[in-house]
């Protein structure tokens, strides 16, 4: 599918946002949706390469620091939260990353070990885990996010050889919310509409609303937090429109930030 954008789009577009302050290449005078890499939107755990990056340097240098979140969350015994937070914090390490923060990498690292136990798909990340730490020790920055790369996917074979689809599917879920979340803040605080381009992602949406809507296990399909995020995606998808290359306003920014934040703090049981 053309223009398609991969789950994890929203994490590398807030990537391209400090590095565009590294490049010499002149921006461009809008962002170019077509540039991010043509995958199979079935791989939905693989996040697309993070040397890929959008020109964005309309948004300036992002206090990356502050848009990290204090907690890693809390998990319970129900796998479906456990999925979706396993998500969440890959995608807070993407974060925590262009922050350069060493302590926090390190601590993301051992969570995603601790929450990959309890889905069963720990021996998956155990290396990727020591390697994360070990990097971000010595501040090899490129390095730590290629292994948070890798560990989606070796999340994602695991599970697939355990036969688990549908939680492979809520924790791309979970890193979407979370990324999206973010990035919705960091528009907003420098808004134009070809940087709320970003946020287009119809078929996205749609392929997302369509495998919650089918997923294999009525167990998990009838999770409230399953079907919290069947709302949110219905929700969301008015806001960003149909039409490529039309506006995106301010407010449905803003809008879409409250909801995905709403429901991190739902996946992460902030206040629980």
């Amino acid at each position: 599918m053309p223009n398609m954008l991969h789950p994890f789009a929203a994490i590398v577009a807030l990537t391209a946002l400090t590095t565009t302050v590294l490049r010499a290449d002149p921006a461009p005078e809008s962002i170019d949706l077509s540039a991010f890499p043509a995958q199979s939107i079935d791989d939905v755990v693989v996040p697309v390469p993070s040397e890929v990056f959008v020109v964005l340097d309309k948004l300036g240098n992002p206090n990356w620091r502050g848009e990290m979140s204090d907690s890693l969350g809390k998990q319970t015994g129900n796998r479906a939260q456990v999925a979706l937070l396993l998500g969440t914090v890959i995608a807070e390490g993407f974060i925590a990353v262009e922050a350069e923060d060493s302590e926090k990498v390190k601590e993301i690292g051992r969570r995603v070990l601790t929450l990959s136990k309890a889905i069963n798909v720990e021996k998956a990340v155990l290396e990727r885990s020591k390697s994360i730490t070990d990097k971000a020790e010595v501040k090899q920055w490129l390095a730590v996010r290629r292994e948070f790369d890798g560990a989606l996917q070796d999340v994602k074979g695991a599970m697939q050889e355990l036969g688990d689809d549908d939680l492979a599917q809520l924790v791309s879920v979970g890193g979407w919310i979370r990324g999206t979340h973010v990035l919705t803040s960091i528009v907003s605080k420098s808004y134009s509409p070809d940087s709320a381009e970003l946020l287009h992602q119809p078929a996205l949406l749609d392929f997302f609303s369509d495998k919650l809507s089918n997923l294999s296990s009525r167990r998990l399909s009838n999770e409230p937090l399953v079907q919290r995020i069947r709302k949110l995606l219905k929700s969301i998808r008015p806001l960003i429109g149909n039409d490529e290359g039309s506006t995106i306003p301010l407010d449905n920014v803003k809008r879409i930030h409250k909801l995905t934040g709403e429901t991190v703090d739902a996946i992460t049981l902030k206040g629980a």
